[in-house]
């Protein structure tokens, strides 16, 4: 049986998947997919603080998003402003503290102050961490913070660690990917070494604090071994 601090998550990370499936089904534009997909992230952060969470990381927009339609990447962008506008008042007086993780200085300057202000504003709050992903890559985060550690001495896992976008927050326990894909997409390849894996066929925007629940208390299960017996 695993032991009582091993049963306990401590941080989840979701890859939001399926917006515009989602839409498609419904025969709506893409836009409407990613609108009910902030819905489903309002209400999922709601529930991450009342379960107990300290940690929720959400995969908002990769590296390789820019791929996508200028259209497509601006409708994003008007959302997530929206988004911080809208929320950050709520958030902040919960004691949620908002985090990004990879290189959100690539977006508009008018989004990086938003980014920037939001940060600043729940800086001290202690409650649940939320970090987002935004013009975020793995592989990218690693490259960097191999560097780092390399520019101050010795590369051992440990060193790496220290540096990741994700340092200061608890290690990765459980990672959930909605819709129904199988794979991980360039998200926390690191902090996933270890981590305990959800895939679920529920599109992101019918995604419920009562999934979260029920994908916390599937974790509670697992017989997490790190390797050993």
């Amino acid at each position: 049986m695993a032991r009582e601090e091993q049963v306990r998550a401590r941080h989840v990370a979701i890859i939001m998947d399926g917006n515009g499936r989602w839409a498609k089904k419904r025969l709506l534009p893409r836009a409407v997919g990613h609108q009910r997909g902030v819905e489903a992230v309002r209400r999922v952060v709601h529930g991450a603080r009342e379960l107990g969470l300290e940690a929720l990381t959400l995969y908002a927009f990769s590296t390789e998003n820019w791929r996508r339609p200028e259209d497509e990447i601006s409708d994003l962008m008007s959302l997530m402003k929206r988004f911080i506008l809208s929320d950050l008042d709520e958030f902040a007086a919960a004691g949620v503290r908002l985090k990004i993780i990879g290189d959100y200085t690539a977006f508009k300057p008018e989004l990086v102050e938003l980014v920037e202000g939001a940060m600043a504003k729940t800086a001290h709050n202690t409650e649940t961490t939320l970090a987002v992903a935004l013009n975020y890559g793995s592989q990218d985060e690693i490259a960097r913070a191999a560097t780092k550690a390399a520019a101050k001495g010795p590369i051992t896992p440990e060193t790496i660690a220290a540096e990741l976008d994700t340092a200061d927050m608890p290690p990765l326990d459980l990672l959930i990917r909605t819709s129904g894909e199988v794979r991980l997409s360039n998200f926390l390849l690191w902090q996933a070494a270890y981590a305990e894996m959800l895939f679920t066929d529920v599109l992101w925007p019918d995604f419920t604090a009562d999934h979260l629940r029920d994908a916390l208390s599937a974790f509670t299960t697992r017989d997490r071994r790190y390797g050993g017996r």
